[in-house]
């Protein structure tokens, strides 16, 4: 595990000038995400200047199977917290070779709607509330609930401070840290009502770059919560 652990911590800076970019997208059924990552020559700051990239639609159900190539299109850049380094996830939307946006493309619609002149003009805020519930990884049950059971009445959990009221905080705040370090404007994060449930707020945001940053910090959590739950009990093992 030493030599796992000395690997994903690899500083590449120290011994390449390239550099890995993650690639991500929203799949086909407007809610899970996909990525794929590619060797770059260098450091990128500007998606612009980001190569497009293809993939396989018809296995994210976004495409049929006898025409199934979707062009990812680079939109927004922000610093990896895992890879670390210069390296950089990049969120992305979706077309047809042919350079139409595919049908779960939302954002292309939404970008006409954010660079028009009048709404420019205006420079709209957003801030956003994400909320959601941490699951004990192998039997799917909330963390904090007794497996097959269920916890005391709602009351002490919400912004609850204690470790029989706010379980999963150390993978709440390791997901916070992630997101400042990526370059996600995390506001706050809070216990829910519910043990095991929390929430966190992105903004303010201006314009489109608000649902930006909701993705990918979203992206965040989902892809590596594995990694966090196996830490999390880990610990709570070894603690106990």
């Amino acid at each position: 595990m030493s030599l796992l652990s000395d690997l994903l911590n690899l500083n590449l800076s120290e011994s390449t000038d390239k550099i890995i970019a993650e690639y991500i997208w929203i799949g086909g059924s407007g809610m899970d995400m996909r990525s794929k990552a590619r060797t770059l020559p260098g450091p990128v700051s500007d998606p612009s200047k980001l190569p497009k990239w293809n993939y396989d639609g018809s296995s994210t159900g976004q495409a049929p199977g006898e025409d199934s190539e979707v062009i990812l299109y680079p939109q927004a850049i922000f610093k990896d917290p895992f890879r670390r380094g210069n390296n950089i996830l990049v969120m992305c939307d979706a077309y047809t070779p042919a350079g139409e946006p595919i049908p779960t493309n939302k954002r292309h619609a939404a970008a006409k709607i954010f660079s028009h002149s009048d709404v420019v003009a205006e420079e709209p805020w957003y801030g956003i509330e994400q909320e959601y519930t941490l699951l004990q990884k192998d039997v799917k049950w909330p963390l904090g609930w007794p497996i097959g059971g269920y916890p005391g009445p709602q009351g002490p959990y919400y912004c609850g401070v204690g470790a029989d009221k706010a379980w999963g905080r150390d993978i709440v705040d390791s997901h916070y840290k992630a997101c400042l370090y990526a370059g996600i404007n995390i506001s706050g994060i809070n216990g829910e009502v519910m043990p095991g449930q929390w929430e966190f707020q992105v903004g303010p945001a201006v314009g489109i770059s608000a649902g930006d940053q909701l993705w990918v910090a979203r992206y965040i959590l989902e892809d590596y919560r594995d990694c966090w739950s196996c830490a999390f009990f880990r610990s709570q093992a070894n603690s106990g």
